[in-house]
């Protein structure tokens, strides 16, 4: 099995490629924000209670992000691997996550990384604020604080991956969606 990480900021096109990946590669692409909204909407307990720590402005607990996606791990079959997309987002939670896959006798496959600067981070979430609907992203604090919270959780996991040889990393900032696809998509045949 193969378990590749989609990495890079809030608005880098994680989410706009992860669908032509894992297409082309045969893999599950696991959103953890999809995985919460679908036990939210099927109003599981887990459900429930994510959905109480989210209206009262908390995170959800690692421990219940992490027992999701292991979850998916054990049930969906008929794939070659799996695409993780938000998670991890911190350090601990790629220690976590490396522990999950050790007791599969797996490991992660590669990070594959999306960077755009921090002005486009800003234009882009704007514009999907237009285009969705979404007030939470158009307010500019929000957007800031984003960025301050990526930065400061979620960029250390670069040297992280790094460090054990597993960080690809491609241009996002510049060209088209097309243009971007095509960068992402070349990246990971170059590592499969």
């Amino acid at each position: 099995m193969k378990y590749y990480i989609l990495f890079g900021p809030p608005g880098a096109g994680k989410g706009t490629h992860a669908g032509a990946i894992a297409q082309k590669y045969n893999l599950k692409h696991i959103s953890t924000g999809e995985l919460l909204r679908a036990e939210i909407a099927a109003g599981t307990e887990l459900g429930r209670q994510a959905k109480s720590l989210i209206d009262a402005g908390m995170l959800v607990p690692d421990a219940v992000v992490e027992g999701m996606i292991e979850s998916a791990f054990d049930t969906i079959k008929g794939v070659d691997g799996f695409l993780l997309d938000g998670f991890p987002r911190n350090l601990a939670q790629a220690a976590d996550l490396d522990k999950i896959l050790e007791k599969r006798g797996e490991e992660v496959t590669a990070v594959v990384a999306l960077m755009i600067s921090d002005e486009t981070i800003r234009k882009r979430i704007k514009g999907r604020a237009l285009i969705e609907g979404r007030a939470d992203d158009a307010n500019d604090e929000t957007i800031s604080n984003r960025i301050r919270t990526y930065h400061a959780q979620t960029e250390p996991l670069k040297a992280y991956y790094q460090a054990a040889g597993k960080y690809y990393e491609c241009d996002g900032d510049n060209g088209t969606i097309e243009d971007n696809r095509n960068r992402v998509l070349a990246l990971v045949e170059s590592i499969k």
